[in-house]
């Protein structure tokens, strides 16, 4: 049976999480839920088996990198695409790098919503082969 994949948000910014996940639903592609702390997202990882999360890079509890690196070390999520968002790159430099710096996939803020959607579409189809 198909199931709407699952994304997970995390931002410390309220408005682009809630954003983000209200855009992500009205495509009807997807489920979403989101969370504005770092540990909490851990913990929703862990908890709600996302199919992939968009993390933002910045945050003041916990970088994106330290939280990435939390949900890689544990087994049952080190195997979620993690998408950071980022507003510390362009879309032009991210454009040149083909979206991918050191094996993780970024996209630039404020993300284009189409962007958005088709980036997300076609790493969750890469990580089913």
């Amino acid at each position: 049976m198909w199931h709407k994949p699952k994304i997970l948000v995390i931002d410390d910014e309220y408005d682009i999480c809630e954003f983000t996940k209200s855009m992500l639903e009205k495509t009807r592609k997807f489920d979403a839920i989101a969370t504005t702390k770092a540990a909490e997202g851990i913990v929703l990882a862990k908890t709600q088996a996302p199919d992939l999360i968009l993390l933002d890079l910045s945050m003041p509890d916990m970088d994106g990198s330290q939280v990435a690196e939390a949900i890689r070390q544990d087994s049952g999520t080190k195997d979620i695409p993690i998408i950071f968002l980022t507003g510390l790159a362009n879309k032009k430099e991210l454009d040149n790098s083909s979206g991918i710096i050191g094996g993780n996939f970024f996209i630039a803020k404020p993300a284009d919503n189409k962007e958005l959607v088709e980036r997300i579409e076609s790493i969750l189809q890469k990580a089913k082969q």
